[in-house]
């Protein structure tokens, strides 16, 4: 008899188990789906946009490059500054003639420096905990052996039957795999010269492209994480976005691992997916949900020639963007643009690099923290700072809240994460004597220190603040650059 009971519970246990792991297309059941817990506590990922686009390599500067195709042929333009919207046909015109369409880029994009194990390495110092490529972008040209893209548009169009005659989708998969660095694929819904692609004919396009194709990507290679994109004025339904997150979620073979965004249609952002997204924005916000700020380096995903030095965001920008997004909970996937051949540029690289060199001595307050009670500490003035800029606030606008405050505007002196029963309280500037940090209490137990020193932090309980007196360190004892981190272990609630 007891074993008969046993035995039924150990059934009843696996069909529950087997139930919590099925989710049927529908929100209410799609939304309970947990999200795996590596994304949160990554914190920092890589993007890469590199396709057809990176082959020109050549927009307005506060304009994304990865659009060339759309600028060109529609004669629009969109970002920061004044334009004619002619201003990628006239350069397109003028390079290559007027009979050279987009599609006669495809032979061009060759790959020949693109060594995915390089990138590895070089995302591995970076301290990223996970990498987002572009499979395919809004041009519908797939970086891997699509057979949906080439018989969708009538010509050649994956990178294995045309141009680098390679898959460099599995490329980077195998690389990563090296690694312990979550592999990201990005696919776009929005394809803007697929014929299919039309009001009318979305029931066609979705069941015999998108959904297919997305099928063949994800059979393939397995990824960890899928950043969809470019849903246009296409509702969940037209899309049939809960039918595709059913399969990713239910029948796929990373049912159980695989984290999506909320880009699924015009109505699923800030609602639906594993995480929400946001872009270019000051990153002050804080959500109920795991969430991710992205940006480039400049002011373009694709590789944009015509940037300068000055369009690149300062390497302790970006260590303060990061530290910014991460206070209010969020991950930080910056983006890199190779050229058509492969090569990231080296001004990207070193960014990378240097973050990476910073969190190797802060990474404890990044990765695995959460927000705390709250995300920072002000100075007195106006917090309501606002970038003038058109569309896409800039790297370097943080500068502005932290470190370069305009006349009257107060500034983020310190922010703060949390570990367990830790505390982190991270510092854009070096204090030159002492550092108040403002209602926070300590216990008996409580210890200060300063990430990357072995120097004594001296502090005391002031009332409701913790006054701490910072070592005096000669430039060579600096742990690190850009920001300096404070560890306090065990305060009180």
């Amino acid at each position: 008899m007891r074993k008969s009971i046993f035995a039924l519970l150990f059934c009843l246990i696996s069909v529950s188990s087997f139930s919590q792991k099925t989710y049927t297309a529908d929100w209410e059941s799609l939304d309970k789906r947990p999200v795996p817990a590596w994304f949160e506590d990554a914190k920092f990922g890589i993007f890469i946009h590199w396709g057809l686009y990176s082959v020109p390599g050549w927009s307005p500067k506060g304009t994304y490059s990865e659009w060339y195709k759309y600028w060109l042929e529609n004669k629009k333009l969109m970002g920061n500054g004044d334009f004619t919207g002619t201003e990628i046909y006239d350069f397109h015109t003028a390079m290559y003639g007027r009979d050279f369409t987009y599609a006669d880029f495809a032979p061009m994009f060759k790959a020949m420096s693109y060594d995915a194990n390089e990138w590895a390495k070089l995302f591995e110092r970076a301290g990223a905990r996970y990498a987002v490529l572009t499979t395919k972008h809004h041009d519908g040209f797939a970086l891997w052996p699509s057979k949906e893209a080439s018989t969708s548009y009538g010509r050649p169009w994956n990178s294995m039957v045309i141009g680098a005659h390679r898959d460099l989708v599995g490329e980077y998969v195998d690389a990563l795999r090296k690694t312990n660095i979550k592999v990201g694929c990005y696919f776009s819904l929005r394809e803007w010269g697929n014929p299919l692609y039309t009001k009318e004919t979305m029931g066609l396009f979705y069941e015999k492209h998108f959904f297919p194709q997305l099928k063949d990507l994800v059979n393939t290679y397995k990824p960890d994480l899928i950043w969809s994109d470019g849903p246009d004025a296409i509702n969940d339904k037209e899309w049939q976005a809960e039918r595709t997150l059913a399969w990713l979620y239910s029948e796929s073979p990373v049912k159980d691992s695989i984290v999506v965004n909320d880009r699924w249609a015009n109505n699923t952002g800030r609602k639906h997916g594993d995480y929400y997204t946001r872009e270019y924005s000051n990153s002050n916000a804080s959500y109920n949900k795991p969430w991710e700020e992205c940006r480039g380096i400049g002011l373009s995903f694709g590789y944009n020639q015509n940037e300068d030095l000055e369009d690149y965001t300062s390497p302790k920008a970006l260590v303060l963007t990061l530290v910014n997004i991460v206070s209010n909970g969020g991950n930080l996937l910056l983006d890199v643009g190779p050229n058509a051949n492969g090569k990231i540029p080296p001004i990207m690289q070193e960014r990378l690099v240097q973050m990476g060199d910073w969190l190797k001595v802060n990474g404890e307050a990044i990765y695995g923290t959460r927000a705390w009670v709250r995300s920072c500490q002000w100075t007195k003035g106006d917090r309501e700072w606002k970038s003038k800029e058109k569309h896409y606030v800039s790297g370097d606008a943080i500068l502005k809240q932290t470190v370069d405050p305009d006349p009257g505007y107060a500034v983020k002196e310190v922010f703060f994460t949390k570990k367990g029963k830790n505390v982190y309280a991270i510092l854009p500037a070096y204090p030159k004597n002492t550092i108040k940090l403002k209602d926070i209490h300590s216990t008996g137990k409580t210890k200060i220190s300063l990430l990357g020193s072995k120097k004594k932090v001296n502090w005391k309980q002031k009332g409701d603040d913790i006054v701490v007196e910072m070592p005096d360190l000669y430039m060579d004892e600096m742990p690190c650059d850009y920001a300096w981190t404070l560890k306090l272990e065990n305060i009180a609630d």
